[in-house]
């Protein structure tokens, strides 16, 4: 079941908040790291390189958590409960630039390993939790 992500936190997601994302681990045990974030009106988007972690966990699982915490105010944040609704390398590469440029500035992103594969994970929100 769908959850809207309600219009008066619609601004983390557009801002250069860190998310810290949380994974599940083929033993079950959670996996969280920090990432950018995107949103495209209906899916928070991820973008990560093929054999990561997360892209490896989410291959086999595809529940997620997110907690985004406002960069100008840390006690207004946004929690969010989901699925992965897609996982595409479609579109990856001008989206991690995208990243870049709302992240850090650049054109291009400029970690890219040779022979990297990026892969643009679109979140479909299930619970979503607001404070602030």
């Amino acid at each position: 079941m769908a959850a809207q992500i309600p219009s008066t936190h619609v601004d983390i997601l557009q801002k250069k908040a860190f998310a810290n994302f949380a994974t599940v681990n083929a033993d079950g045990v959670p996996h969280v790291t920090p990432v950018w974030v995107d949103w495209d009106g209906t899916h928070v988007l991820v973008n990560t390189a093929r054999g990561r972690v997360k892209d490896r966990n989410l291959q086999q699982n595809p529940r997620v958590a997110l907690a985004i915490a406002d960069p100008e105010n840390p006690y207004r944040y946004l929690g969010i409960q989901g699925r992965v609704a897609a996982m595409t390398e479609d579109g990856a590469e001008a989206h991690i630039d995208k990243m870049a440029k709302k992240y850090m500035g650049k054109d291009k992103y400029p970690y890219r390993a040779p022979g990297e594969k990026r892969v643009l994970i679109k979140i479909q929100p299930e619970k979503v939790h607001v404070v602030g």
